[in-house]
Formats: structure tokens, sequence, C-alpha cells
């Protein structure tokens, strides 16, 4: 992981305020890839997959733990964005049965 050594703090803000656009950026991708899974799915129970979630929470646990980042910072962020992409999962899979 390249870090750029920066001279000034309002360069230091800078960095992170593109850093915090890819990231939004990232987890619209990743949501719009949640609502594709829903025409995949046969029901409700099949998208609330806890042994998925579990897994997922697994791997960016160990992700963290090799970018000596808190883990737990990282469950927290990741239990709070799955939870709210289920919510948007299950809404697509209602609105794609209603047609």
């Amino acid at each position: 992981m390249d870090i750029k050594k920066c001279n000034s703090l309002d360069e230091v803000r800078s960095e992170i305020d593109k850093i915090d656009e890819k990231i939004v950026e990232l987890i619209a991708k990743r949501n719009a890839y949640v609502k594709q899974l829903a025409h995949f799915k046969n029901s409700i129970e099949e998208i609330k997959a806890k042994d998925r979630i579990d897994d997922v929470i697994n791997r960016v646990r160990a992700k963290a733990i090799e970018l000596d980042l808190s883990p737990n910072l990282i469950n927290d962020l990741y239990v709070r964005m799955i939870d709210a992409m289920v919510d948007s999962e299950v809404a697509e899979y209602q609105n794609a049965k209603n047609y």
C-alpha cells in the first residue's frame, strides 16, 4: 500500500477526500451487485444467507489484520453495510416478484 508523503494539512485532507470519494463509489458499486443477487435467489431466507455473511465478515476482518487495521472497526462497518444492503436486496427481490 503506497501512501503519499504530504507536506501540509491541506494536502493530507485533500488525499483523504479523494479516498472518501472512492470508498463511496465502491460501496455504491457493491450495492449495485447486491441488487443483482436478488434476481438469482428464490426466497428472502436465501437473501439473508447467514453463512455467506459470516464468510464475508471473516474475510474482511482477516484483510484488516493483514493491513494493520482494527478488525473490530471493519467488522462494525461491514455489519452495518451488509444489514442495509440485505434490506436493499429484499426490496429488489420483492419488486422483481411483483412483476
